[in-house]
């Protein structure tokens, strides 16, 4: 009745963390780029009370073992990396990609941080940046006195100068793309950087090495699904209901055990 009480206790930190990660996805339903995540979880050590293959007599052995298992516990939050919606915007700063990728940014420190969120700003130098004053990288400058700006599928950035009829190249977005996605470290501010379990980052330009093309004027929705996650958060409550009931349970055992003894 100890074991079950421990037992349980788990099973009830486990569902916390499930029904966490659910809040955390449904807060981020309207974040562009976001990524939903799951959390995975795995089955805690067994106490063996008697070992498979153990002699029941002088020429018999058991054919299964007496085991009892301790729990569950969360082990990982696996992240979806599958592509949101497009959404229409009016800014020709707005970049969707279409497909694989990810945008390069500078964080502060030097560090490079990567994002699938494509809601670019000018700051007061005309470098392109992310609301947070991040720059994009390859670092690109817009002069000025540019009256239009225009980003092609392969990343070229062309500006039309007052006075001038022709476009001018100013620069080319190049993306990088992950061996395993699922393990870069989320840092928050729509930003991921690169681990040992990502893999070093392959850059490349728009729709080339199976990199996604660019969408100018667009950006890519959260690929949380509500549905969804009401359902995920309705099984979560219900497991973690189930759990407090053998704690309940256990409890009133206990309490019997102990009437008992009086």
């Amino acid at each position: 009745m100890i074991r079950a009480l421990y037992t349980a206790a788990s099973g009830m930190n486990a569902q916390q963390a499930n029904i966490d990660n659910v809040a955390h996805n449904l807060a981020n339903v309207n974040t562009a780029g976001f990524k939903k995540s799951r959390v995975e979880f795995e089955d805690m050590v067994y106490q063996q009370l008697k070992a498979p293959g153990s002699p029941t007599s002088a020429e018999g052995e058991a054919p299964i073992g007496l085991e009892a298992g301790l729990g569950a516990r969360a082990v990982a939050t696996a992240r979806n990396f599958s592509s949101g919606n497009l959404r229409s915007t009016s800014s020709p700063l707005d970049l969707a990609i279409e497909g694989q990728g990810f945008f390069q940014i500078q964080m502060p420190g030097g560090e490079t941080g990567y994002t699938r969120a494509g809601a670019f700003h000018l700051n007061g130098q005309g470098q392109i940046v992310t609301a947070e004053g991040y720059a994009l990288q390859p670092n690109i400058n817009i002069p000025a006195n540019a009256t239009s700006i225009s980003i092609s599928k392969d990343g070229i950035v062309s500006v039309i100068a007052a006075g001038q009829a022709d476009p001018q190249q100013v620069g080319v977005i190049e993306l990088a793309q992950f061996q395993n996605p699922a393990g870069l470290q989320a840092r928050g501010g729509n930003l991921f950087t690169a681990t040992i379990a990502s893999g070093d980052p392959a850059t490349a330009t728009p729709g080339a090495d199976g990199l996604g093309t660019l969408a100018q004027s667009f950006l890519e929705d959260s690929n949380v699904s509500v549905v969804e996650e009401m359902v995920n958060m309705i099984l979560g409550q219900r497991a973690y209901e189930a759990n407090s009931r053998v704690i309940r349970a256990a409890d009133e055992m206990l309490s019997q055990v102990n009437s008992l003894s009086r």
